[in-house]
């Protein structure tokens, strides 16, 4: 299995950051990356490009960070309600998830990744609830919730 040495010129998921030297299969590296001009191959002479790609790469870091910063500060402030229905007997059907929460965040003007909302399961039961909302690798928010049962008044 051949692997060749290529240097990325932008982000690319599960791979590396722009100006990162990393090794990958040769056929990945010829047939796409190079072609589509996400990496160029790893020389002596494309080490000395390294250095401008290292200056955009902390640019971006640090846009990326203060944006975070923002959306976090947004969220912070912002209380959202859902609603359950209940059949007889409190059996709530249905539940509120991710895709929910991030629809609800939307329509508040916060735009977040959907796969951000650290929610390890559907909510089904009614109270309050502190969600975790990892926005960059260093900036994480809390969101609260309040889920009321239909036919319940919702605890502001």
């Amino acid at each position: 299995m051949a692997t060749t040495e290529v240097i990325l010129r932008e982000k690319i998921n599960n791979l590396g950051a722009e100006a990162d030297v990393v090794k990958v299969k040769a056929g990945f590296a010829r047939n796409f990356l190079i072609p589509q001009g996400k990496a160029f191959e790893a020389n002596k002479a494309s080490i000395k490009h390294l250095d401008s790609l290292n200056a955009a790469r902390v640019k971006r870091e640090a846009a990326e960070a203060a944006d975070a910063q923002e959306v976090a500060a947004k969220i912070k402030g912002l209380k959202l309600n859902f609603t359950l229905e209940t059949g007889q007997g409190g059996k709530a059907f249905g539940s509120v998830t991710s895709i929910d929460i991030h629809k609800e965040l939307s329509a508040k003007g916060v735009e977040v990744d959907r796969h951000a909302i650290q929610l390890s399961s559907p909510i089904k039961s009614s109270g309050k609830q502190d969600i975790e909302i990892k926005i960059h690798a260093d900036v994480t928010a809390k969101l609260k919730i309040n889920v009321s049962a239909a036919g319940e008044e919702s605890a502001s």
